[in-house]
């Protein structure tokens, strides 16, 4: 989102400009032969020669050459003389020292013409016009974020609708400590205590990630019997699901390659493990995945099909919504990494899940006001294509970073909260089957937790 010129050529010299001189004629001298003698008749004159019927010479040159003249300066363009001068008597040719020149000087320094295709325009004329070019498309290119910011901004306005609370189908993001063994029975306790008086119904703990061939090591989830008979003791209402994640070798070599068969029935046989330890469903973080991917649908269809048949769930967390139409085709032309989905392939991945959660978060936005409005923006896209028969979680940073595409200051979870609610009253106020999922439980802070409580579950 840049123009060099190409070399210029200057205008080269045309052809006829660096002649030599021409071949200088030799001034006749009177003699004894041609002078009169005293006492002597002149000769009867004889009558010029016509202007169409030149003279003979001697000179075996050719007869366009013009005739020798008095001055044998160089002439820079000869032409062939159709008329040549007539011939004079030697005796009156005038002396060309007394006789003042007539024949004008030529200038030294004669104008170049320019060489046959050779472009007569200046050379940085072309850089200058790709600079003016280049200007307007970045003159645009604000002007659009510029009106989609002051959108966003008035879509974060206004008041959320009554109602616009807690469904208690909320879920909480967990780390991989649950299940390695760096937990024990006081920080379920604790966690328990956190969660109670809440809308969290779904826990999703971390038990991965996946191998790059769709595999998954036991030795990866050692606790997680432990885990989920503590949990259920605690909190008897709550579902705990094992979230497996990992690349995808979608923008480089190295990740799942959802597009092989064999990969896919990894993934398949890695998911039955996880349910025969126990776990309540099956969560799958799988990034980046390109809108439209076909073998991404695929997948989903054989674990749907696997996740019924143990009465267990499929949950996915998904990647934003366009907020422009295509504006992932642009924004992967450009960086390489097409961020968002489609609205339409949002809608074909949550047609195959029980669950699907957006990520909305690390959106880039530097205000508050803007982040907000961007989330309400978010529910509302996903909740006019997510069938009623699918749960709908929208994220919520209890995180704390600052680095390129997310703030601190500006994704905040009262922000996020207003968002929500905000999107949900415009969209679909009473949808039943929706819920906020919070990520994530190690690195939320006191103040993330009151203010979630304060802005969606009180």
């Amino acid at each position: 989102m840049d123009a060099e010129s190409g070399p210029g050529k200057g205008p080269g010299k045309g052809p006829g400009t660096d002649s030599g001189p021409e071949p200088a004629g030799t001034e006749p001298t009177p003699t004894a032969a041609t002078a009169p003698e005293k006492g002597t008749a002149p000769e009867p004159e004889t009558d010029p020669p016509s202007a169409t019927d030149p003279a003979p010479v001697s000179d075996p040159t050719s007869a366009t050459d013009p005739a020798p003249v008095s001055d044998p300066a160089p002439v820079s363009d000869p032409a062939p003389v159709s008329d040549p001068a007539p011939e004079t008597d030697p005796a009156s040719t005038p002396d060309p020292a007394s006789t003042p020149d007539s024949t004008p000087t030529p200038d030294p320094t004669p104008t170049p013409t320019p060489r046959p295709g050779t472009p007569s325009h200046h050379p940085r004329r072309p850089l200058r016009r790709a600079l003016t070019a280049l200007s307007l498309v970045l003159l645009l290119l604000v002007l659009a974020l510029l009106t989609a910011e002051g959108a966003l901004r008035v879509n974060y306005s206004g008041e959320p609708a009554p109602g616009t609370r807690t469904r208690d189908q909320d879920a909480l993001w967990l780390g991989h400590a649950w299940v390695d063994g760096r937990k024990g029975e006081a920080d379920v306790r604790e966690l328990a205590g956190r969660l109670r008086g809440t809308g969290v119904r779904d826990l999703y703990v971390h038990s991965g990630p996946l191998e790059d061939d769709g595999t998954l090591p036991d030795a990866d989830y050692p606790k997680a019997r432990w885990l989920i008979g503590a949990l259920h003791r605690e909190l008897p209402e709550v579902r705990v699901q094992a979230w497996l994640g990992d690349v995808v070798a979608s923008e480089g070599p190295k990740g799942l390659r959802l597009e092989r068969p064999a990969t896919r029935s990894a993934i398949l046989a890695s998911t039955r493990r996880i349910l025969a330890a126990g776990f309540q469903g099956a969560h799958f973080d799988l990034e980046p995945l390109h809108s439209g991917d076909r073998d991404y649908l695929t997948l989903l269809d054989g674990l749907h099909t696997l996740t019924r048949a143990h009465h267990a769930l499929l949950s996915v967390a998904a990647h934003q919504i366009d907020p422009l139409p295509g504006f992932h085709s642009f924004w992967g032309a450009t960086t390489g990494h097409p961020k968002w989905w489609s609205q339409a392939y949002f809608g074909q991945v949550a047609r195959r899940v029980d669950q699907i959660a957006v990520m909305s978060y690390d959106t880039m936005q530097p205000l508050p006001s803007l982040y907000g409005g961007y989330v309400a923006q978010q529910t509302s896209l996903a909740l006019e294509v997510t069938p009623g028969s699918t749960q709908l979680l929208m994220g919520l940073p209890f995180y704390h970073e600052n680095r390129f595409g997310h703030w601190a200051r500006a994704e905040t979870v009262p922000a996020a909260v207003r968002g929500v609610r905000l999107g949900l009253s415009r969209t679909d106020a009473r949808r039943a089957r929706f819920g906020v999922a919070l990520y994530v439980d190690f690195a939320a802070t006191d103040a993330d937790w009151r203010a979630y409580r304060e802005g969606w579950v009180e």
